[in-house]
């Protein structure tokens, strides 16, 4: 029995891996000119805690995100005319954009056109400013739910993924499939169904850290034989740390061994775009706000990645 596992799960990485060398030096180029960023969410995750809304005023939430000493920024976007909206105010405070989060929704063949649309006109909307990477997380069918989707769901998933992967290439972006821990339900079916069954060329990889090993079981044995399978296709990274499980205010020492993850993409030559998300939960300290954990953040992801 052993031994049949060893064979299966060598049996991906050559699959998997052997494929998308080119694709991995595509990134590592795009990676090389990217610098450090932050989703977002953390700061909205800091704001609520406050009683805040992050974005209620994008001028005074960016002016705060730009005193930390970060230069660049990851906004998730509904539709184009967001784009729009938050540029002036991107521009104002010198921060760039080289990558975005975007929802879509894909396992249904109606929903699925329309994301595809909708995340294209978001792609040309964002010409102007060079953004590199899109990000997306395709939905579950019900946030919350323990309803997995079915066989056929996946195999469209899969098929409108790797079409949106292949327009946005011609727009000389790179599509990164996102995930959190519901795809790593029923033996990771989804998660390994979304890259085994796309073409690298189309579809690379956001490793969301910290939702990967919370998705199994916070397990690093997991997280590092993903990484083993599928580090060439990562071309972003999504940056968090826990303490016993629980997330903290700042990216520091903790459950995942980050050092180790960088090591181990080193040695695969691959640099992804890496993206703060040091987000809170209900059970996270509380002893400073967002502006002070992100200036510690920068300290710690400098240390580990070297940038």
């Amino acid at each position: 029995m052993s031994q049949n596992r060893r064979q299966f799960l060598n049996t991906l990485a050559v699959s998997a891996g052997a494929a998308v060398l080119s694709e991995a030096a595509r990134a590592e180029q795009h990676a090389a000119a990217l610098p450090l960023s932050c989703n977002q969410y953390s700061w909205i995750t800091f704001y609520a805690r406050d009683g805040k809304d992050w974005g209620k005023d994008p001028d005074a939430s960016l002016a705060e995100f730009a005193s930390t000493g970060l230069k660049a920024y990851e906004p998730a976007f509904n539709n184009a005319d967001e784009v729009s909206k938050l540029l002036p105010v991107l521009k104002k405070h010198r921060l760039a954009m080289p990558s975005v989060y975007v929802n879509t929704a894909l396992h249904e063949a109606a929903e699925g056109v329309k994301s595809i649309e909708s995340v294209l006109s978001i792609a040309d909307a964002l010409k102007a400013v060079d953004t590199k990477i899109i990000v997306t997380n395709p939905s579950p069918i019900q946030w919350g739910s323990d309803k997995n989707k079915s066989d056929e769901q996946l195999t469209r998933q899969a098929q409108n993924l790797d079409k949106l992967g292949a327009e946005l290439k011609k727009r000389g972006m790179t599509l990164a499939y996102h995930t959190h821990d519901v795809e790593l339900r029923a033996a990771a079916r989804e998660f390994h169904h979304m890259l085994l069954a796309t073409d690298p060329k189309n579809v690379s990889l956001c490793l969301d850290v910290h939702w990967v090993y919370r998705g199994s079981g916070n397990s690093q044995v997991a997280l590092f034989d993903i990484v083993k399978l599928y580090g060439k296709r990562i071309a972003e990274l999504h940056l968090r740390q826990s303490k016993g499980g629980i997330w903290q205010e700042t990216f520091t020492e903790g459950d995942i061994d980050y050092p180790r993850l960088a090591h181990a993409l080193d040695n695969l030559g691959v640099k992804p775009h890496l993206v703060l998300e040091q987000c809170l939960e209900k059970t996270s300290p509380k002893t400073m706000d967002g502006v002070e954990a992100h200036k510690e953040d920068l300290v710690y992801v400098k240390k580990v990645f070297g940038v």
